[in-house]
Formats: structure tokens, sequence, C-alpha cells
């Protein structure tokens, strides 16, 4: 076992924000009375702060006629938010809400079967994470799994490296050994800080952002009956124009030779 596949959550294994996180956000807001809601267009510029409670300060920050308090009231608020939040999100997956990408428990089951260790690194909560995976991969495949990194597990959330940084560890993996699958900006941002290899499959709300260090940029991994589109980068599609694992190998070596030169 000499290399790792690290999966982003939220636009990785399902197109989650927009019919999921911010749903279920706006609900929370309705039911706690916090008289105000996210429209898509809002929620896609706050998708570029790491973490749901981050997210809530960040928009506050930006609306001081909201008012819910200061100092304890406000973060014990926004706690108590954020659990109502992870709980609707939950709600929503389990009613299956929100459809895998393509080719996601395709590479994670090729990964699993050729001794590869597969984790999923997010800033998501622990529970919303776990219910996407159950929906996404199935509780075979998770059960093979060798961590899930989620929530609150490191202090500074993307785009500092520091999820990427203790999945490395944890996984027992040096940096040239781990392919990350992302689709955001702030997400590549934290795979490029932590020199880890990285393709993005670009999601709803991430077609127009930059990834200049990605080494491949698709619109998906892709199925027989739905091939990968190529946006920039390195071509690491198949003959078939599906992203396997050979292509996730060729991936590696180039971002390896890239980083000598």
């Amino acid at each position: 076992m000499t290399r790792a596949l690290v999966l982003d959550c939220d636009g990785v294994l399902a197109d989650t924000e927009l019919d999921g996180h911010l749903v279920a956000f706006n609900r929370t807001f309705d039911e706690l009375g916090f008289g105000f809601s996210w429209s898509a267009e809002e929620y896609g510029e706050l998708l570029r702060v790491g973490g749901g409670k981050e997210r809530m300060k960040a928009y506050l920050a930006q609306h001081p006629e909201v008012d819910l308090g200061v100092g304890e009231a406000l973060e014990a608020r926004i706690l108590e938010a954020h659990r109502r939040k992870s709980a609707i999100y939950v709600e929503l997956v389990e009613a299956g809400a929100l459809p895998p990408r393509p080719g996601i428990a395709r590479i994670v089951g090729e990964a699993l079967d050729a001794g590869w260790q597969v984790a999923c690194a997010s800033t998501s909560a622990l529970a919303s994470v776990e219910a996407v995976l159950a929906a996404v991969v199935g509780p075979e495949q998770r059960a093979r799994m060798s961590g899930v990194f989620a929530g609150d597990v490191v202090p500074a959330k993307k785009p500092a490296p520091d999820i990427y940084l203790l999945a490395a560890q944890e996984l027992g993996r040096s940096i040239d050994e781990i392919v990350v699958v992302e689709d955001s900006q702030s997400g590549a941002a934290a795979a490029a800080a932590a020199g880890i290899a990285h393709i993005v499959t670009v999601s709803h709300f991430t077609h127009d952002d930059d990834f200049p260090a990605a080494t491949s940029i698709v619109d998906a991994l892709g199925e027989s009956d739905a091939p990968a589109t190529l946006i920039a980068g390195l071509d690491v599609r198949d003959a078939d124009g599906v992203v396997h694992l050979a292509g996730l190998e060729r991936l590696l070596e180039h971002h390896s030779a890239r980083a000598r030169v």
C-alpha cells in the first residue's frame, strides 16, 4: 500500500452545496428566527470561507444590521444554528435528495481493490460527511476506508493546508504518495499549499474558480455512459473518456516531475 486517494466531500462526492447545505442553512435560519436567508449568489461567495460556522460569522461581519448578540451569546447561537443545520442536512442526504457525482463510487472501489488507502478530508461536520459517504459509496466501501478527517479536527480550515497535512500524517503517507480530489478554489489551494497532487472536478458553484496549481481539471471523473470533459491541464482520462486509477497514477508522476524542476 503505497498510494492514498483523499477526497473532499462537498462538491466531490455529491454536488451538495446548492440542494443540500444552502437549503439546510436557510431552513435553520427560518426556524431560529434569524430574520435573513441566503441567496444562491450570496452562498457562492461565502463558499470561499471554509466551514459552516465560519461562513455564518463572515456573513454577520458583512451585515452589522443583523443583531444576534455579541461575545459568548453570539458564539452560542452560531453553534446552535450549526448543529441544527447539520441535522437538517443529514435528513436531506438520507432522503436521497443529493445524488452522487459520476465516477466517485467507481474510483473509490478501484482504489480500494488496488490496495490504495482511501480517505475523506472536509471542513464539513463529521456527521454530515459520514451521511454523504454512506449514501455515495455505501457501507461496505466505507468500512474499507482508512479515515475521515472532518469538521473542527484542525484549527485552520481550507484554504489552509492543515487538513491535508493531518490526513497525510494519519495515513502514514508522504505527500508525493497522495492524490486529492477537490472541486473548489479554497480546497484546491489547501492541497496545493500542502504540496499534494490534485485533480479538480468542478461543481455547481466552482466552474469559474481559479485552480493555478491543479494538475488536471475536469467536469467529473466520468462513467462509461457519461465520459468526463477535460477543462484544463493534463488529460488523465483513459480511452473511454473516464478517469480511472491509471490516470491518477499519471497525475502523480506528472506532479512529482514538475516538483523536481
